[in-house]
């Protein structure tokens, strides 16, 4: 998709080009991403009405029978929806019985799958296998069909009290008992336009569904009063709450770690197959690093394993966990390593918290 060129472009741009090149390259993008306002146009009125249909209960939604927490964004990627899920699945699993439900974006399988000891990356994707591997306790399943998908989950697995619905802000054929909007700082929704022209997948308007807006990867010491000028260009009467991205202090092998500060001046290889890669560099990098960078969910070809073997021999691998789990069976395990994030709230945990049980408390409750 463009914005996914566009992105490629863009770090190429900035590793490669001179200053007075890169102001050109800008400008020409602004000047394209013009060119496609009459098809945002088009796109944008297809989901508006599309949304108006559900709305109007024209399209039918179906409502689970136990509380349904969609965790999903407006815009296209990179917003920390998956430590997002996370963190709920280690806020609620020593209370409920919990359950994930995702796509599996670019799987090599269809259909439902329901993960279990046997169950493999390529048919999970990397997300949801790095559930099923963190949190083997409680209930993965992938199914492009969210509704499907829960029913599948609530026959196979009928002492599940609550579902996570991972990247489902717009799968409106399930209706959720509860929406948690995430957009990222420096990336909001209300500074986008849709596709093409921008990244977002809907109108800024879907905002409205939302029970909450959480702004993700936030610098850490975000002040009280930029945190009020954003809740104001947000235009929103939920809830708004604000997070960091926190990294761990040690890198994990299959059976080895190794502290950050011990490595961080080492000459190693970073490597990020995520949509937006720069803040995972900056917390390792030093000046004699070497950055290899993919696509989003990039499914390593047999050719680009041979090449990354080859660059890395000798040297330290450190990966985002979520290309750890594709790269691990393919790579010598001693030399692997990835580095874990979490969200971090930067203030009104406990009233995040609170939000989040009370919900789970009486939809179960009320059923």
């Amino acid at each position: 998709m463009l914005h996914v060129w566009v992105w490629i472009a863009t770090e190429f741009v900035d590793a490669n080009f001179r200053f007075k090149d890169k102001i050109l390259y800008f400008r020409a993008m602004k000047f394209l991403r013009k060119l496609l306002f009459p098809f945002a146009l088009v796109y944008a009125a297809v989901l508006h009405i599309r949304n108006f249909l559900y709305d109007k209960a024209i399209f039918t939604s179906s409502a689970p029978s136990i509380p349904v927490i969609a965790v999903g964004n407006l815009s296209v990627g990179g917003t920390g929806k998956t430590p997002m899920i996370e963190y709920l699945i280690r806020l609620l699993q020593s209370q409920y019985t919990v359950a994930v439900l995702s796509r599996g974006y670019k799987r090599k399988s269809t259909g439902f799958i329901l993960a279990n000891e046997t169950t493999s990356v390529q048919e999970l994707g990397d997300e949801p296998f790095q559930y099923h591997q963190k949190f083997p306790e409680i209930t993965v399943a992938v199914d492009a069909n969210r509704s499907n998908g829960i029913n599948q989950i609530q026959n196979q697995k009928p002492n599940t009290q609550v579902i996570l619905l991972d990247d489902a802000f717009q799968h409106r054929k399930v209706k959720a008992s509860l929406y948690l909007l995430l957009t990222a700082y420096n990336d909001f929704f209300y500074d986008d336009f849709v596709l093409p022209m921008g990244n977002l997948r809907e109108a800024r308007s879907g905002k409205k569904r939302a029970h909450s807006i959480v702004v993700t990867k936030c610098p850490p010491a975000l002040s009280a009063v930029e945190q009020a000028n954003i809740k104001a260009k947000l235009g929103v009467t939920q809830p708004v709450f604000f997070t960091s991205i926190g990294y761990d202090q040690q890198v994990y092998s299959s059976n080895t770690r190794l502290l950050v500060a011990d490595i961080k001046t080492q000459q190693k290889v970073l490597l990020a197959g995520i949509a937006k890669p720069k803040p995972f560099f900056q917390a390792l990098q030093s000046g004699q690093d070497q950055e290899l960078i993919y696509p989003d969910h990039h499914n390593f070809s047999a050719a680009e394993l041979a090449k990354i073997e080859r660059i890395t021999t000798q040297k330290l691998v450190i990966t985002t966990e979520k290309d750890y789990v594709r790269l691990q069976p393919q790579l010598p395990e001693n030399s692997l390593y990835y580095l874990p994030i979490q969200t971090q709230f930067i203030a009104e945990e406990a009233a995040f918290v609170q939000f989040i049980k009370s919900h789970v408390e009486s939809s179960t409750r009320n059923r």
